[in-house]
This record gives C-alpha cells, sequence and structure tokens, in this order.
C-alpha cells in the first residue's frame, strides 16, 4: 500500500511537469508570434514610421468683419398720396383696380349723394396727380364719407422700404447706412439700399424705431406693397485676422490654433479671441498675418505633429538671420 501511494505521487509530480513545460512552450510562442520589429525594414535600412495628418488651412489675413441687425420691411413708393371723395354717399362706380395708371384729373370714381326722397348728381373723385393705384379700399356699392380713403397713388417708379429697429440697435443708426434686401418672391437675388430716413422717436409699443431706405438702383423685381426682408449692417470689425470657429480649440477656457510651421509641422498657440460675426471670432493676439491655420483635421493634432496641407497653401519661410528689413529699405534706397 505505501508504494502504490508514492507511485501515485511520483506520476502526478510528472503530469504536472509536463503540463507546466507545454504552457510555458505556448505563451513563448504566442509572444514571439505577436511581437513586431521596433524598425521596420525597408531596402535593408530599418527607420522610424511617423504618422502624417492631412488637414485644411487658411492664410491668416487681416479683414474685416461686417456686424449686422435683420429685421422685417416693407415695399413702398417714395411719394404716395389719398384719394377723398368730395362728399359723402354711395359709390356707383369705381374706375379704376389695383395698379391701373392714372394722371392728374383722371375719374377715379363715382358717387351717389342721393337719399330717400332727394336725388342728386353723380360726384366725380378725381387723382390729384400722375401715378398708379397701390391701394383701393372701397368696392362699388359701399357706403362713404368725406374722410373715407377711396383710394391711394403713388409712384411706383421710386420705391422705398419701410423698417423697424429695435431699440438697442439705434445707436448704431446713421443716414447712408448700407442694408440687402431680400424678397420671398425671389430668395436667391439681393438687392441694395440705403438709409435715407431715420424716425425721431421711438415707438411706445413696440419699442422700435422706423427708418427708410431708397434702393440704389431700380430693381424691375420690385414691386411696392411686397414684403422684405432687411439686413442692416451695423458696425465694422477690422485690423485683425478673422478665423471660423471651428478651428478652435478650447481648454479649460483658453483658446489655441495649430499654426503651420515651414517644416510641416504645427505649433499649438495660445490666441485672443475678439468679436464674432457669422461664426468667424476676430484673433486678437497669437497669429500674424499671413501664417497658415489649420481649420480642419485639427481635433487629433499636437504640438509638433507633422500634417499634409491638402488645401495648398504654402507655411511663409522664416527670413534668414542676414536678411533685416531696414538694411533691405536702406539699400533700396541707395540705388
Amino acid at each position: 500500500m505505501e508504494e502504490e501511494k508514492k507511485t501515485k505521487s511520483t506520476v502526478g509530480v510528472v503530469i504536472a511537469i509536463i503540463l507546466i513545460t507545454v504552457v510555458a512552450i505556448v505563451a513563448v510562442n504566442l509572444f514571439k508570434g505577436k511581437k513586431k520589429p521596433a524598425f521596420p525594414m525597408s531596402g535593408g535600412m530599418g527607420r522610424n514610421v511617423s504618422s502624417v495628418t492631412s488637414v485644411r488651412t487658411v492664410i491668416a489675413e487681416n479683414s474685416v468683419l461686417h456686424d449686422y441687425v435683420v429685421t422685417n420691411g416693407e415695399i413702398e413708393t417714395q411719394k404716395s398720396i389719398e384719394v377723398f371723395p368730395s362728399i359723402g354717399g354711395k359709390v356707383v362706380e369705381m374706375k379704376v383696380s389695383l395698379g391701373s395708371p392714372v394722371k392728374a384729373g383722371d375719374v377715379i370714381a363715382y358717387i351717389d349723394p342721393s337719399e330717400p326722397g332727394s336725388y342728386y348728381a353723380k360726384s366725380p373723385v378725381t387723382a390729384p396727380i400722375d401715378g398708379s393705384i397701390i391701394t383701393s379700399p372701397v368696392k362699388t356699392g359701399q357706403k362713404v364719407s368725406m374722410s373715407s380713403v377711396i383710394t391711394k397713388i403713388g409712384d411706383i417708379e421710386n420705391l422705398q422700404v419701410t423698417a423697424k429697429i429695435p431699440e438697442s440697435y439705434i445707436g448704431d443708426l446713421h443716414i447712408g447706412q448700407k442694408a440687402e434686401v431680400s424678397l420671398k418672391a425671389y430668395p436667391e437675388d439681393v438687392f441694395y439700399a440705403s438709409v435715407v430716413r431715420i424716425s425721431p422717436v421711438v415707438d411706445p409699443a413696440s419699442r422700435t424705431k422706423e427708418i427708410i431706405l431708397n434702393f440704389d438702383k431700380k430693381y424691375e423685381k420690385v414691386n411696392a406693397g411686397m414684403f422684405a426682408k432687411v439686413k442692416l449692417f451695423t458696425l465694422d470689425y477690422e485690423g485683425y485676422p478673422a478665423i471660423k470657429q471651428d478651428a478652435f480649440v478650447n481648454n479649460n477656457d483658453e483658446y489655441y490654433l495649430f499654426v503651420v510651421k515651414p517644416d510641416s509641422k504645427v505649433e499649438k498657440r495660445k490666441v485672443v479671441r475678439g468679436k464674432n460675426v457669422d461664426g468667424y471670432y476676430q484673433v486678437l493676439d497669437g497669429v500674424k498675418p499671413g501664417e497658415i491655420v489649420v481649420v480642419e483635421g485639427m481635433l487629433t493634432l499636437y504640438e509638433g505633429a507633422e500634417v499634409k496641407d491638402i488645401s495648398g497653401n504654402v507655411a511663409p519661410a522664416a527670413p534668414k538671420k542676414s536678411e533685416k528689413p531696414a538694411d533691405s529699405a536702406a539699400q533700396t534706397k541707395k540705388e
């Protein structure tokens, strides 16, 4: 019995040693299979392979950001006049309709002042000026008084835009201010106008101030009575490069831009942002005009990363030590 126990114990030890040996051999083989050379061979020579990131860039240039306010407006005639009857009664005939051209003295309508038991001749309503009918609020058979507007006549050859500006912007208003006008009927077109009049008072109900703009030229597509969208330019911010906001990297409320150097590597620059208009920020400090700034592909970049600029911009080479602007200017003057 004793010998049988010893034999079993010896067999167990041998089996354990064999299993440990097999596991060790398998582990070594797996490690060798996964191991890659630190320096891949190419043509018999080993070299480091570094990643190059493709990016898009812009050349930083001093530019002007045009701030603006957008409001609604209406197209009207520059000159218009309301026409009233000289006597009250019933409108028995309308001689014109919306858009009809008229000359001074033309009959617009006839008013019958007759009442039950008394009859009078029809009274004509005539046009006081040349122009076109731009409103026609009354209809045949309608009762009117001497204070009723029969129609409105205007000069449709000379149009203007009336718009209301919020109170917070009235400090930026001035005569001659430029604007872009768009119309729902022609969404792809832009019509240019300038401010010619600013109301001296603020509407207490809407807290707005009315402005009037004249078109810079005659536009055939613009008609009286149209609804307009007015983009009024208020302030200009200039003197600094403007870079789109997506290019900035935010780190703990500090902003950075990646600038491409002549060796195609990037430098992470801390910058100071200024005014923002339509998603573009002024760069007040940190980037100089002429430098190449990454605007797409910067999410994986880091200080010193190598990039491939697919925009085709070339970073300016650093001036040689012997090149001095003052010396060059002096030499040119001497020659």
